[in-house]
Order: structure tokens, then C-alpha cells, then sequence
């Protein structure tokens, strides 16, 4: 273990315990319950950011570089996928050549759901292949993107997969710098950097995440973690389609045993509903009661799903059989009974008054009965219609597909690995529009996958590897967070309620040791990349984070729909600056503004105290400058090639730490 990594270790346990023991003193000892509006809601913020430290401290705990890739092995089949649905032709192609050109063997193909014939025409004028959807498709749910690579996992054959999107171009020795670490059997996935080439020095809409791709994402790789990040990743086609059965099997069990579970329910009414003494009607439910249980017992011991659910509709089906029988012979007694009666009223008797009374009192069968039970057939009568294919290795529960097969691969027992290396350049949004766009597609895909499988309750996964997605699902939370620790120095500034029992010198020593060591670690894990700009994006970002989570939850929760937009690959030219589209900001700004100004009129006339004042004005301060941003942001044209450089790229390439 490299000093580095002791380093950050060291830090990270001091950073732990000077944020535990200002924390529990914050609850304990110094919330202001007179103003408990406030004050509540400030240490509650307080220890969501602790929590987001702590679960940062561990991801660093085991932050793992490694260095120069192993050797590819000969002779391996690649497929080199790349996934479109509507981005310009000449932007699509710029990437297919790219990827034609790599050098380690392998064939290409453009996956247009777009179902373009100019982009299947420029596709195979170069000899590069060209996937759309097939027939089995239409009509059925088509899952974005995940659904695409599904339909091309059906349709190409190699041993494993460079998934790329439209707009990043690779790098010729992609593949010769990633195939290397599958020589490990157990080797899932290698994913390596997004890494952006129209982003200037400044990187105003915050494109680059240096952070993420880099420390992070060796963090996650220490613990066997690393997350699968949609594009720029290769893949072992043998893990996909084991994950894509596997979930197939699993699901087709959970609908079957949900099927009986709702059977035995189904049943007990039936039986509540009749009338009469009809022993054979009870004889044959309380049959079919018995092999729901046997059915139930059989799943129970492992016994084949198949075997157990076609015995038991064998044995519905015969019990049906006997009461539809039983049933004829009722009618045909019944019709003759009623030809009877026609006959007497034909002949001008008059009716048999013992005949009908016979007839009023005969117990028909019970026709509800024999529809139930064909509801029951119905419901262990599993099939996946709505669906295009059975097997759906990319997960389809969220907008966004990655997370959620690579949480699915780890549950499989499969290893992934990060590669600290850029190997593709791509395209990042040139707007605000296109840049929250993106940003609310990430942050819902995240809370969906949050919602629908919670990693901390994924008994296959390791603890570490739960608590690797849940902080990421974390750390989206943070603009409610973010309210409150705007409102805080508001609050005091104009009305002068401290949240906190007293700014005392016991507060600023628990305090400020523990802001300063945590700034510290992020310097000691960057080593040198710049992370300001996320810092300031999440912060600044809080509308689009709170919007994630009521609209996933929505979704998830409520079945709404989530609005879901691609993210665009070109500019999106406007005349007008959008102001609107941060509008809350823009508010939280003014708000701030003129806090600041109102306290240090309320402190020169001697309403507010001096030191509670100049702290919250130096907190405002702090929040204009992560705000600051936004202005950036809105007043960024685009990307101009003549008046920018690039920023540089950062190739990992150091020993092992």
C-alpha cells in the first residue's frame, strides 16, 4: 500500500471523528428547540452531510490505481456496439469510423433505433454494420436505450462488447488497453472515463467530472464496485446473458408464487360465496386448495419451476374437467325438466305446481365456482407478451440502464474493474437546456433504481459493494439539504433566530476543524484534478436534484409518467439567454443579497450580535460563490474551437498505489 493511500486513510478517520463528535454534540447539546423550524431541519441537513462524508471516506478507504493494463489475450471475438436513436448522421458516422479503425479485431455496428435508411445506407457504404429493431418490437414497451442493446445482444455473437455512445469517438488502442484485465475469468466489465473534448479550461456547465472519473471510481474499484457508466466500457457477453436468465428465471418465479399467493385468495372467496350443500363443488375446490399448497411446498424445496407449475395446472385442469362434466349433466337435466314443462303448458293443463316447485328448489352448479377456477389457470399462466424478448440482460427499470445491470452483474458474484485511462473523446451539452436535461436523466435513473432495488437490501451483494451504490443514491438527496442551508443564514440575517443555542467558542471549535480536514481530504484524493465545479454543481444544482426525487417517486410510487427526454448531442441554438430555466436560483441569489445587506444594517444599529453576523455573512458568501456558477452558466455561447484550448487530458498511467 503506496503512502498516498495512508495518507488519505489517515485523513479520513480524522475526518470521521471530528464530524461524529460535532454531530452528536449538535444533537445533544445545542439545538435551539425554541426555534425548532429552523433548528431542526439545520442539524437534520447537518447529519445527511455527515452521513454523505462519511460514505465519501470510505469509497477513498481502499482507492485503487492500477497502473499499466495486462496483455489481451489473442484471438478474442469484440463487437463494438454503438447506440443512436436520432443524432445527426455525420456525428454518428464520425464515431463508427473511429471504431472501425480500432486495432484489435473485431466488427462494428450502429445501433439506429431510429430505423434511419440514410444512417443504414452511410453504415454499410463503409463496410460497418447496421442493427435496428426487429418486428417483435412493435407495439411492445421499447426501454430507451437499454432496450436497443437488448435487441443487438440477440442479434451479434462476440465474446464481448464495446459499448459506445454516438458522440464518443475511441481511441485506436482501446481495446488493447482494457481486453487485458478479462484474463481474470471472473471479469465482468472494465469501464474507463467519459472525458469531453468541446469543454473549455473553465469548464462552465460543470461537463468534466474529474472527481467521479478518477478517485471515485478507483474508490468503487477497491471495494469491486466500479459502476458501469453506459458508454465507454467493455463488456463479457457471458456475464450479460447469465444476468439476463438469471433475472428471466427469477422473475417468471416471483410472478408465479404472487400468482398462487393471489389464487388461495381467489379460492377462499369462491368457497365463501356458495351456497348450498354441493359436496362435489367443495370436494373439487378444497382439491384445488391442496395442490396450491403442494405447488407452494414444491417451489419451496427447489424443485423445477416448470415442473411444479405444468403438475399444477394438470391437476386444475382435471378437477375443471370433472365439474364442467357434472355441469352438462346438470343442464340436460335442467332442459329436460323445462322441455317438461312446455310440453304440460302446450297442451293446455296448466303448469305442474309440484314440477315447478321441484324445479325453484333444484341447486344449479355453480358457474362462478368453475370460472374461478379457470381464473386460477390464468394467474400461474406466467408469459412475458408484453415484452419484445424474454431475456433482457440491460436492466430496464430506470431511464438510465447502467447502474442498474452493473448492481445486477455484482449480485451474480462477477468482478469489474476501472481503467484510469482516456481512451474515447466525447461531446458534452454546449447549452444549459441540454446540460439539465442531462443532469435530470442521470438523477432520475439513480432514484428509480434507488426505489425499485435498493442496494442496502440486496442480500447477494456485499456490504461494501451496498453501501458503494447507495452513497452515489445518496448523495442525489442533497437539494433538500441545500434548502436548508440556504434558508439558515437567512433566517438569522433578517430576523435574527439562531438555529443553534449560541455561536459559541465550544461551536466554532467542533465546527470549523471538521469543514477544514474534510476540504482537505477532497485535496488529498483530486491529487491536482480540479474539483471545484462540482463542488459548485451540487449545490447549485438543487432544484434539478429535488425535481429528481418527487418525479421518480411519482413515477415509481404514484405510475406517473417521467417525462423522459434524450439528451441531446448538438447545440440547441437560442437567441435569449435562459434565465428561466434557473429561475430558482436566480431567487435564492436575491434572497441571499439582500439578507446580507439587512444584517449588517441590523448589526451596525445594535440589533444583531457582531459575531453572529459576520459568521452568517461569511456563509452567504460562500453560497455566492458556489452560485456563482449559474451565471457562468447561463452566459456560456458554446464551445469555440478558435478561442479555447481543450483541456487536457489526464492519462492515468502511475503504478499500482
Amino acid at each position: 500500500m503506496g503512502l498516498r493511500l495512508w495518507v488519505i486513510r489517515i485523513v479520513v478517520l480524522v475526518t470521521a471523528i471530528l464530524g461524529i463528535n460535532y454531530v452528536v454534540w449538535r444533537w445533544l447539546a445545542s439545538v435551539n428547540w425554541d426555534a425548532w423550524w429552523i433548528a431542526v431541519p439545520l442539524v437534520v441537513a447537518e447529519t445527511y452531510s455527515l452521513v454523505d462524508s462519511l460514505l465519501f471516506g470510505l469509497t477513498m478507504w481502499r482507492c485503487r490505481d492500477r497502473g499499466e493494463p495486462p496483455e489481451p489475450e489473442p484471438d478474442l471475438t469484440v463487437d463494438v456496439l454503438i447506440a443512436t436513436y436520432n443524432e445527426p448522421i455525420d456525428l454518428v458516422m464520425r464515431t463508427a469510423r473511429a471504431a472501425a479503425a480500432i486495432h484489435y479485431p473485431h466488427r462494428t455496428w450502429v445501433l439506429d433505433d431510429g430505423a434511419r435508411p440514410e444512417m443504414k445506407a452511410a453504415a454499410e457504404a463503409e463496410g460497418i454494420g447496421w442493427i435496428t429493431r426487429s418486428e417483435d418490437w412493435s407495439g411492445k414497451a421499447r426501454h430507451a436505450k437499454a432496450g436497443n442493446l437488448n435487441n443487438a445482444l440477440l442479434m451479434t455473437d462476440g465474446e464481448f462488447l464495446l459499448i459506445l455512445d454516438a458522440d464518443q469517438v475511441p481511441l485506436p488502442e482501446i481495446l488493447d488497453r482494457t481486453l487485458g484485465y478479462f484474463r481474470d475469468p471472473r471479469m465482468a466489465l472494465v469501464q474507463t472515463p467519459q472525458w469531453f473534448e468541446n469543454v473549455p479550461a473553465d469548464d462552465p456547465l460543470g461537463s468534466q467530472a474529474p472527481l467521479f472519473y478518477g478517485p471515485i471510481q478507483q474508490g468503487k474499484d477497491g471495494w469491486n464496485a466500479a459502476f458501469f457508466c453506459g458508454s465507454n466500457a467493455v463488456i463479457r457477453r457471458e456475464a450479460l446473458m447469465q444476468l439476463g436468465v438469471s433475472r428471466y428465471a427469477g422473475e417468471v418465479e416471483a410472478g408465479v408464487r404472487r400468482a398462487l399467493r393471489t389464487a388461495r385468495s381467489v379460492l377462499r372467496r369462491a368457497r365463501k360465496d356458495l351456497t348450498g350443500d354441493d359436496q362435489m363443488v367443495r370436494a373439487a375446490l378444497d382439491a384445488i386448495e391442496f395442490d396450491l399448497r403442494r405447488a407452494q411446498q414444491e417451489l419451496d424445496a427447489g424443485e423445477a419451476l416448470m415442473d411444479v407449475t405444468y403438475r399444477f395446472q394438470q391437476r386444475v385442469a382435471a378437477v375443471r374437467r370433472e365439474m364442467v362434466a357434472a355441469d352438462l349433466t346438470a343442464l340436460e337435466s335442467d332442459l329436460a325438466a323445462i322441455a317438461e314443462l312446455d310440453d304440460l303448458a302446450g297442451d293446455g293443463v296448466g303448469l305442474d305446481l309440484d314440477a315447478l316447485d321441484k324445479l325453484s328448489a333444484r341447486e344449479y352448479s355453480p358457474l362462478g365456482a368453475v370460472e374461478t377456477v379457470q381464473a386460477l389457470i390464468e394467474a400461474v399462466d406466467v408469459d412475458l407478451g408484453g415484452e419484445a424478448q424474454p431475456i433482457m440482460p440491460m436492466a430496464t427499470i430506470s431511464v438510465t440502464e447502467d447502474m442498474a445491470t452493473c448492481m445486477r452483474i455484482h449480485g451474480l458474484g462477477w468482478r469489474t474493474a476501472y481503467h484510469d485511462e482516456v481512451l474515447a473523446h466525447g461531446l458534452a451539452p454546449e447549452d444549459l437546456a441540454t446540460m439539465l436535461t442531462q443532469r435530470l436523466r442521470w438523477a432520475q435513473g439513480t432514484m428509480q433504481v434507488m426505489l425499485r432495488e435498493n442496494p442496502l437490501v440486496q442480500r447477494r451483494l456485499t456490504w461494501p459493494q451496498r453501501l458503494m451504490y447507495f452513497s452515489t443514491m445518496w448523495s442525489y438527496l442533497s437539494g433538500f439539504a441545500a434548502i436548508v442551508y440556504l434558508a439558515a443564514p437567512i433566517v438569522y440575517l433578517t430576523l435574527g433566530i439562531l438555529p443553534v443555542q449560541a455561536l459559541s467558542t465550544e461551536f466554532f471549535i467542533r465546527l470549523v476543524p471538521f469543514l477544514v480536514v474534510n476540504q482537505l481530504l477532497f485535496f488529498i484524493v483530486a491529487d491536482g484534478r480540479p474539483t471545484w465545479r462540482g463542488q459548485q454543481y451540487s449545490l447549485a444544482l438543487f432544484p434539478t436534484w429535488i425535481r429528481s426525487v418527487t418525479s421518480a417517486v411519482g413515477n415509481v410510487v404514484f405510475g406517473r409518467s417521467l417525462d423522459f427526454a434524450v439528451t441531446p448531442k448538438t447545440k440547441q441554438e437560442s437567441d435569449r439567454r435562459p434565465w428561466h430555466l434557473v429561475r430558482p436560483q436566480l431567487w435564492a441569489i436575491v434572497a441571499l443579497v439582500l439578507a446580507a445587506v439587512i444584517g449588517v444594517v441590523r448589526m451596525s444599529t445594535g440589533h444583531a450580535n457582531v459575531p453572529g453576523t459576520l459568521f452568517n455573512i461569511v456563509w452567504v458568501g460562500f453560497d455566492l460563490a458556489i452560485f456563482s456558477v449559474i451565471i457562468k452558466a447561463v452566459r456560456y455561447r458554446g464551445f469555440d474551437p478558435a478561442a479555447e484550448q481543450p483541456p487536457s487530458i489526464i492519462r492515468a498511467r502511475r503504478g499500482a498505489a
